[in-house]
This record gives C-alpha cells, structure tokens and sequence, in this order.
C-alpha cells in the first residue's frame, strides 16, 4: 500500500521538478545572448593583443568604407535630382508659350487665305496691303519667340514633318515628293510645333511612262529646261 502512495505522489513532484528545469533553462537560453552581445560590444584596447587589434581596426576601416560609400552614393543621387530639376525647368520656360502659338497658326492661316482670295479680285490693293501687313506682323512675332515656319515644297515626305492628303502622279520629281502644300507647318525651336498638310507625288502611269519613250526629245526638254545645243569639240 505504501508503495502504491509513492507512486501516485511521483508523478506530480517529477512534473514541478520538470517545470522548474524548464524555467532555469529558459533563464539560461535568455542571458547567454545578452551576455554574449556584452561580450562583443565591449573591446579593450589595453588589454587586446596585436590581433586582436588588427581584427579591430580592419572591422572599423570596413565600416568606414561603407559609410563613405553610402555618402557618396547619396550626394550623386542628390546632384542627378538636381540635373534633372533644372532641365526640368529649362525645358517648360524653353516651350511655355507652346500653347499660345498653336492658337495663333489658325489666325495665319486665315490672312493667308484671304490673301489668296483677294489677289484675283480687282481694285483690292489696299486690303491685300493691309493684310500683308498683318501677316508679316504674326509671322514676325511667332520669329522673335522662336517659331518659324517648315519647308516642304521639293523636300522628300517625311511621316515625322508632313502629314499626307493626297499623292499625285508626276514625271518631274522622284517618287515620295511633295508637290503641293494645303496648310504650312511650323517649328518652335527643335520641336514640332504642326506637320505641314501636303500632297505628295508617286510614279507615273504606264502609259505615261510610254508616251515619253516614244517622244525621247520632248523627254530631252523636259530634263534640261530647253532645247539641247551642241556642244563643239576642240
């Protein structure tokens, strides 16, 4: 009977026992790292010996690499802000008028078509001088803001300045030519400010490219701007 008490009683006290093992344990798992962080963070150089020194000093002269590194990279990330602020703010004073002067084109455009309407009507002289005036005075002070207009008659098309109508068959130009321009376009400074409305020329018709094989002087003509004269060898 007294055996059976024992072995009852046991099994409480083992598991006490257990918990407080489990407690000192825990107390002895928490003050090893505090203690060994204390250990590393205290360094005397008094009592270090020579390499210990040396390890020192090589673990401070990294550490100093890498703040130096990390100065340098933050004053290049500083100044390349900068950079791009001020050419930031170059570029919007450069074209802040851009605006201003698309809505003027329209009214350019409008003189210049009352110019060519007037031009046939008779006894307009005066009204064709006034609107001469006009223009120029537009023209010249879209100049002074740097706008001017694009060049597109005889150039060769390019999607980038030109905006296609129409294409044209024609034997006196190369292929991909501007003939005509309906609507002139215009520059501010390096930017394009509006493509020039144009019609552009492809090759000719089979049959036109006949008639000039059976008429090689009229062909002759055309390409020198006359009749060809001889020329006498010495």
């Amino acid at each position: 009977m007294v055996l059976k008490k024992e072995r009852t009683e046991k099994p409480e006290e083992k598991d006490k026992e257990e918990q407080g093992q489990q407690v000192e344990v825990t107390a002895e798992k928490d003050d090893k790292p505090k203690a060994a962080v204390e250990a590393e963070e205290f360094f005397d150089p008094e009592t270090a010996d020579r390499a210990d020194l040396l390890e020192k000093y090589r673990e401070l002269e990294d550490q100093l690499r890498q703040v130096e590194e990390r100065v340098l990279r933050t004053a290049a990330d500083a100044e390349n802000f900068k950079k791009r602020l001020q050419r930031e703010k170059e570029e919007q004073t450069r074209y802040a008028n851009e605006t201003f002067m698309r809505e003027l084109l329209p009214v350019i455009d409008n003189l210049e078509r009352a110019l060519q309407h007037s031009a046939t009507a008779p006894n307009q002289e005066s009204l064709v001088e006034g609107v001469n005036m006009t223009l120029k005075g537009f023209i010249d002070t879209l100049a002074r803001f740097g706008c001017k207009e694009l060049e597109a008659i005889g150039k060769t098309f390019d999607p980038n300045f030109h905006e296609a109508v129409s294409q044209e068959e024609s034997s006196r130009v190369e292929p991909n030519t501007v003939l005509k321009e309906l609507q002139k376009g215009y520059m501010l400074k390096e930017r394009l400010l509006r493509p020039a409305m144009v019609i552009v020329s492809k090759p000719a018709s089979e049959a036109e490219r006949d008639t000039r094989d059976q008429n090689p002087t009229d062909t002759k003509k055309a390409k020198n701007g006359g009749v060809k004269i001889p020329v006498r060898k010495a």
